[in-house]
């Protein structure tokens, strides 16, 4: 909660609470973990009152060569550079690598952010990628009906068409479920294909629309219930994994 508000990271966030700098409702909190409500408790840090920050979510046409991390040690650009200009602390949900480009969503609602991140997986990520050599009628059905990826994990069904074809390349619309590690890239290295360009272009319920690359604005009320909608119901409708036996 405390690094949500920009106060400090979380790990800086744990050595206050633990030093006994934190207090909810008058009362020194040393355990980590303790739910909190910012909106009805009065939260302090070192006598100073936590005031509740604005919720921003976000909508980035990220270009290619940034890097989707809130900072980089070994220097390269970042996505948060692209909103120096938004006065709280927000960060991605999701990623998209450096490479690819198209609709990154921002937010400093962590319980907005795990919604759509759930591991069950279920919001539809729609993308364009254009591959190497000309896609086959084979190809595109490995790739909807799932492939193994490099490390032995195999890919859930997907959502393949193609919307246009040349001697020496193919543009395909791809829609997932799920995000795994570049998965798109490595979906189609799997069955014989480079991704020359990757675009994401919608996100569950929201589009990238008119988004100029390098530009952002934020969600409409309705964008956002729409995509909470959209997320709870995914993970709703997605069965619980069984315990494998030790």
């Amino acid at each position: 909660m405390l690094a949500a508000h920009g106060v400090a990271s979380r790990r800086k966030a744990e050595e206050l609470i633990t030093a006994g700098r934190v207090t909810v409702d008058g009362q020194v909190v040393r355990e980590l973990g303790v739910r909190v409500d910012p909106e009805r408790q009065e939260i302090r840090v070192d006598g100073k009152r936590l005031r509740p920050e604005r919720r921003r979510y976000i909508m980035l046409n990220k270009p290619p060569g940034y890097i989707t991390t809130v900072s980089d040690e070994r220097g390269r650009r970042t996505v948060m550079e692209l909103l120096a200009d938004v006065p709280q602390r927000v960060y991605p949900v999701g990623r998209l690598d450096k490479d690819s480009e198209g609709l990154l969503l921002f937010t400093n609602d962590g319980a907005f952010a795990n919604l759509v991140t759930h591991p069950g997986g279920g919001v539809a990520k729609l993308y364009r990628a254009t591959v190497r050599p000309m896609a086959t009628e084979a190809q595109t059905t490995r790739l909807a009906s799932g492939v193994t990826l490099d490390d032995g994990s195999r890919t859930m069904p997907a959502s393949v068409r193609v919307v246009a074809e040349y001697p020496d390349r193919s543009v395909l619309e791809i829609t997932l479920r799920e995000g795994k590690n570049r998965q798109v890239r490595r979906m189609c290295e799997a069955v014989g294909l480079q991704v020359a360009r990757l675009r994401r272009s919608a996100v569950g319920p929201l589009k990238l629309g008119m988004l100029k690359p390098g530009q952002w604005r934020e969600l409409t009320p309705c964008e956002v219930n729409a995509l909470k909608g959209s997320a709870g119901k995914s993970t709703r409708q997605t069965p619980a994994k069984k315990q494998q036996p030790r």
